[in-house]
């Protein structure tokens, strides 16, 4: 019942979304900032699948582990706690996909049809994207919960960062559309990483040769989140005090 209502919820949105960009494209003459109807209609219904896999509306769970203490036992286990969560995270994220992600896509492309790429090679380019963002927002999330070791209540962090990123990762309103200011911080952030380059990479809107580019800009923002998250870890367990032991 959860996923049906999630799959209902999540194609409602779909058209709200798209009618309010069809409205925002149609007033200014058929084309507004490199998309068209059709183009728009794509990054509306890719967005929708794509967020509950990569968002997961964060999860909570190592936060709360690091305030109730059952964090000393994770960091006991032989497996890293990096690792684990990770795994973890591409599970729920292909599951995700399947279930809540696909069926909106499907309603999107029978009512208001897809652009699909011209080259063979952006399916292949795009996939790849899309599991560096699953990486970069499970990393990004993963210091929001690690933020536990230091503050007593996370959820004030949470709201901030999830309101960020949805408005920075491009699943608003495409960052091209931004102001210029608005842009260039946006592009400074691992945010579009996130949302932006893996549906311009699997609609074909960038050609394969840009969209190498974008995925090595992924890949240094993976490399960069993990060395963040991973010092984190280390300065947290090191100062981790559990009441009785």
């Amino acid at each position: 019942m959860a996923t049906a209502a999630g799959i209902f919820t999540n194609t409602i949105f779909g058209f709200i979304r798209a009618s309010i960009m069809f409205a925002a494209i149609g007033t200014a003459g058929g084309e507004l900032g490199g998309y068209t109807m059709l183009q728009a209609a794509t990054y509306v219904w890719l967005g929708q699948a794509l967020l509950a896999p990569i968002e997961a509306f964060g999860t909570r769970e190592v936060s709360q582990r690091v305030h109730q203490g059952d964090i000393a036992v994770d960091l006991l286990r032989p497996v890293d706690l990096l690792s684990l969560h990770y795994a973890q995270k591409l599970g729920r994220a292909a599951f995700l996909l399947l279930a809540r992600g696909i069926p909106p896509l499907v309603v999107g492309a029978l009512v208001t049809g897809l652009a699909l790429p011209e080259h063979p090679l952006s399916y292949l380019l795009g996939a790849l994207s899309l599991l560096l963002a699953i990486t970069v927002a499970f990393l990004a999330d993963m210091m929001v919960n690690l933020a536990a070791f230091w503050l007593v209540e996370t959820r004030g962090l949470t709201v901030v960062y999830n309101a960020t990123m949805n408005l920075l990762s491009g699943f608003l309103i495409p960052i091209v559309w931004f102001p210029d200011w608005l842009l260039a911080i946006a592009r400074a952030t691992p945010f579009p990483s996130m949302i932006q380059t893996p549906i311009d990479t699997l609609s074909g809107r960038v050609p394969p040769a840009e969209a190498l580019g974008l995925i090595g800009v992924q890949i240094g923002w993976a490399a960069v989140l993990a060395l963040a998250a991973w010092a984190m870890l280390r300065a947290g367990t090191r100062s981790l005090e559990v009441q009785g032991g």
